[in-house]
């Protein structure tokens, strides 16, 4: 189970504390944002915001201002002169929005996927129906397993994370049925990423399966549970790594502290 460093709701209407809803599985949307460094910066944070604000709109649940109050609410809650690597969400439904912190996992070198036959409800959306996908990430280490969603033979996504397939050097995403999360984003911005359907039947093709995530940031997969697929190379996740982590120490050494920030 995942341990909780921080769990506060409040409501839109008077931005009141209540007790602490998760919100999963309602109808909503949510976001997760890595902090960093000892004064709080956090990765992609705009980018992060407006996502989360154009899919509210997208579901009929924004609220006037409600970016301002949600900026707000994570400065009160993220504190100064504490070393940050953690994973901080945002969720928000049509009455309440809650926020949470929880220690980023690192994952392992020989991390493993686990094929899943499901595909998430709307999955072009950050939605709150993640039931199923908790429950069975619940029950894995997640610092060595991910799930791959699959819908009629053909990969999707994981339970936290984008999918990225290697072929001849060349990377390629599923094309629809998917989130494009913010990260799967920064990447896009940098690299050639062509879509296509991939198919479990073909993942022997590929040399290299790729995670790419604000929690994973980028991760290579060792091999999948149960299917025969493994790793031929780490030549595509090296590139990808050394690009994610330089926007990362670019993020402690220039970004502005949330914590010092007016709004």
């Amino acid at each position: 189970m995942v341990t909780l460093l921080l769990k506060k709701s409040y409501l839109h209407k008077n931005h009141k504390e209540i007790k602490f809803q998760d919100l999963w599985n309602g109808y909503g949307i949510f976001t997760t944002m890595r902090v960093v460094g000892k004064s709080a910066k956090i990765v992609f944070y705009k980018s992060h915001l407006d996502n989360l604000i154009k899919s509210l709109k997208k579901y009929n649940i924004y609220k006037k201002n409600l970016k301002k109050n949600i900026k707000n609410l994570i400065k009160i809650n993220l504190k100064k002169n504490r070393k940050y690597d953690h994973l901080l969400r945002v969720a928000s439904n049509n009455k309440i929005i809650s926020i949470s912190l929880r220690k980023r996992p690192v994952a392992k070198s020989n991390f493993q996927l686990k094929l899943v036959n499901y595909k998430r409800v709307d999955a072009e959306y950050k939605n709150l129906k993640y039931k199923k996908i908790l429950r069975i990430l619940s029950k894995l280490d997640i610092t060595k397993f991910d799930i791959a969603l699959y819908k009629n033979q053909k990969l999707l996504e994981s339970g936290t994370s984008n999918l990225l397939f290697i072929k001849n050097n060349k990377i390629y995403s599923p094309k629809k049925d998917i989130y494009k999360g913010v990260t799967f984003n920064f990447f896009y911005k940098k690299l050639k990423i062509k879509f296509d359907d991939i198919f479990i039947k073909n993942l022997e093709n590929y040399d290299e399966i790729l995670l790419v995530g604000s929690g994973k940031g980028v991760v290579s997969v060792s091999k999948i549970e149960n299917n025969a697929w493994k790793r031929k190379s780490m030549r595509i996740y090296k590139k990808l790594f050394k690009i994610y982590n330089k926007e990362i120490f670019y993020s402690w050494s220039i970004l502005p502290s949330i914590l010092n920030t007016s709004f």
